[in-house]
């Protein structure tokens, strides 16, 4: 054998590591947050402070956000937002869907003033993916389709939060 013609091998048993997805501007990260959704299969997490339009907003997103809710057994979509109310009061179209889904999606806010001063934003999926941005105001992140070890700790976070957090009852249909 060549020398370093074992270099590309893995150890038996082991997948190689997936790469990371790009995700350092807006368009970047558009396109992870989508792939990460595509290739969810049930369940995902996502913690948000705030909801604007380009974020879970888009045609091609909510289509995968509807897909996921829809999947059947074991569908779930957690998202903590710092403040729900606003989003419902501008309008964004991930509020129709929870509507529509309240058993699938569901909403929950912080109540705690350290967890509503986290300031980072995450999207978390079933199958190991994550997108994180460190200050979800900036479009800058890092993000992978599949590195449970990396996501472990945000999920650990995200698990915690949502212990802590009330549901958003401003997001739950009118029974009228």
């Amino acid at each position: 054998m060549s020398e370093g013609a074992g270099a590309d091998m893995t150890d038996a048993g082991h997948e190689p590591a997936r790469p990371s997805l790009p995700a350092g501007d807006r368009v970047e990260l558009s396109a992870a947050r989508l792939q990460l959704l595509t290739e969810a299969r049930r369940r995902i997490a996502i913690y948000q402070p705030a909801l604007s339009d380009d974020v879970y907003g888009s045609p091609a997103e909510l289509a995968e956000l509807r897909r996921l809710a829809t999947s059947g057994r074991g569908a779930e979509i957690r998202l903590i937002l710092h403040a729900p109310a606003d989003a419902l009061r501008e309008g964004h179209r991930l509020v129709a869907l929870a509507q529509r889904l309240p058993s699938t999606v569901l909403v929950r806010m912080p109540q705690e003033e350290l967890d509503l001063a986290y300031a980072s934003a995450y999207l978390l999926t079933d199958q190991g993916g994550y997108l994180f941005q460190p200050d979800a105001r900036r479009a800058t992140g890092r993000a992978s389709p599949a590195d449970r070890a990396a996501q472990a700790p945000l999920l650990q976070h995200f698990n915690e939060v949502w212990e802590r957090s009330a549901r958003a009852t401003a997001w739950q249909p009118l029974d009228l």
